[in-house]
């Protein structure tokens, strides 16, 4: 009896010492962001996007350092867009689950976990505030083109439609302070004015009468707003049952095709829309497979850069750890660059390089809304510094339509 007991004690302990094994195999990834509230959807269209990355990942076999291979856990906590909240989350997927990137979706935030004293995981943000960037942090990367090319390429658009006077009721936070205060100087510069500026926070509240009948009381040919997707659907929404008849500007947050969905598909109160574009209608040789994998996945979602950009950066860092053959977080960082570029016949999105500051360029899309229908997306290229760069970008796109992509560049 005493050796079938110590028999069983064996096994007890070789199972301990097998999970011990199992766990330690799993290379771990964080995501902190808005979860619940008026910006739950945003976030959650973030997080999938990891998800779906994760996922795929691990059925394919995950990936092999030194000779061992590894699959991924993906954990995730709400962080409210709370700054303390999302470090509090960071620390203890590091501390705690050993994990090697953290991703984060929102400027305000973003800053925070830069703000933690050991860099010793990866920053995985998605933003277009790219003053953040401007630190240099060793450990951050970033998928998400620069706003300053949205602002410049929308108020082209809006200046030739003949609009002079505009009106803001933008976001508050770090993201949406950059984003009015950008706009504002770049409209100007034009000639234009801006006639009220009237912001509100996105995130937390859900009646925006206040604030949107102060900027229509101004009389402005259009309206700059924008948030995460569902609460700019509400501004929209509130705008025109407030009599505005104008057009509107989408900050790169809002997502046309979402508000569309939210609004009943009833473009006419998107009439003169100008915005970021729908992301599936991007002549990529993958998109309509990842589209179907995608919609397959999460039933009742819709394929958005948001899902697009955070799908590819999940993917670059298994492909750099790959590439590096190291599960040292430093280590890894330093060599994304061997995981670009991330091409359209494979990749929803095109990231081409990485820039010293972490930033991963790529193109940015634009949409329009005219006489009730979405115009056709435009590919807008903005980071090659001269026209030698742009045509060697162009050449490394995989779009079936290459002439629809053109160079603005970001000065």
């Amino acid at each position: 009896m005493k050796s079938w007991k110590a028999l069983g004690w064996m096994f007890v302990f070789a199972f301990m010492m097998w999970g011990t094994v199992a766990s330690a195999e799993e290379i771990a990834i964080g995501f902190t962001g808005p979860l619940s509230g008026p910006a739950a959807e945003y976030g959650q269209d973030c997080y999938n996007g990891v998800e779906l990355a994760v996922k795929e990942i691990n059925a394919a076999g995950g990936v092999t350092v030194q000779g061992k291979k590894y699959t991924f856990k993906l954990e995730k906590l709400d962080d409210r867009v709370d700054p303390t909240l999302a470090k509090n989350n960071a620390i203890r997927f590091v501390s705690q689950n050993k994990a090697i990137a953290v991703f984060n979706p929102v400027a305000t935030t973003v800053g925070a976990l830069m703000a933690i004293p050991e860099q010793n995981f990866i920053i995985a943000a998605y933003s277009s505030v790219h003053t953040i960037m401007d630190k240099k942090h060793p450990m951050i990367i970033n998928p998400v083109p620069n706003f300053v090319a949205y602002a410049k390429n929308f108020s082209i658009v809006a200046w030739d439609k003949g609009w002079r006077n505009g009106a803001m009721v933008v976001t508050l936070g770090a993201y949406g302070d950059a984003w009015r205060n950008v706009f504002k100087a770049v409209w100007e510069k034009k000639g234009g004015k801006i006639l009220a500026d009237k912001p509100a926070n996105y995130y937390t509240e859900t009646d925006f009468s206040a604030q949107l009948t102060a900027a229509i009381a101004t009389k402005p040919d259009f309206l700059l707003v924008g948030g995460p997707s569902a609460p700019t659907a509400l501004v929209i929404e509130q705008a025109r049952n407030l009599g505005f008849k104008g057009g509107f500007i989408l900050i790169d947050q809002a997502k046309p095709d979402y508000i569309a969905k939210t609004l009943g598909n009833k473009l006419k109160l998107l009439e003169g829309m100008i915005s970021t574009g729908d992301i599936k209608r991007l002549p990529l040789p993958i998109m309509p497979d990842y589209s179907k994998r995608y919609n397959a996945a999460y039933k009742g979602s819709v394929v958005n850069a948001e899902n697009c950009l955070n799908y590819n950066m999940m993917h670059i860092i298994a492909r750099a750890i790959a590439a590096s053959q190291s599960l040292d977080a430093k280590v890894v960082r330093k060599n994304i660059y061997k995981a670009l570029p991330t091409a359209g016949d494979k990749f929803p999105n095109e990231l081409f390089n990485i820039e010293e500051n972490g930033v991963m360029n790529c193109g940015t899309i634009m949409q329009y809304v005219n006489n009730g229908q979405f115009s056709k997306v435009d590919y807008v290229v903005s980071f090659p510094k001269t026209k030698e760069e742009f045509e060697k970008i162009k050449k490394m796109s995989k779009s079936t339509d290459p002439k629809q992509i053109r160079w603005v560049p970001l000065q």
